[in-house]
């Protein structure tokens, strides 16, 4: 019999549930397929495209912020939402690769 090992760090392993955690919802996936398209979009932006309320959508953008998913700028009155760690949209590309989804 073969010799079975976990080919992952753990640490890798519990980012990457948590992460997975957050982003687990059709909006949160959008959010992050949006950001990845233009890098950086205000509410009002991800709102027009989205088609959501805008406190639905700033729940959402908050849960993901305090997740480290995403972040902010300002620039002046308007508010920018950007993806800290843009890897993060290869979970687009596998959602797009799968036949079963």
């Amino acid at each position: 019999m073969s010799t079975l090992k976990v080919r992952v760090d753990r640490k890798k392993l519990d980012r990457a549930a948590y992460v997975l955690k957050c982003v687990a919802h059709p909006v949160r996936i959008s959010i992050i397929d949006l950001l990845e398209q233009r890098e950086r979009l205000t509410v009002s932006e991800l709102q027009e495209v989205l088609k959501i309320e805008q406190s639905l959508l700033s729940h959402h953008l908050t849960n993901m912020r305090d997740k480290g998913v995403v972040d902010t700028q300002r620039e002046g009155k308007k508010v920018y939402y950007f993806l800290t760690d843009t890897t993060i949209t290869n979970i687009i590309d596998c959602i797009n690769g799968c036949r079963t989804f």
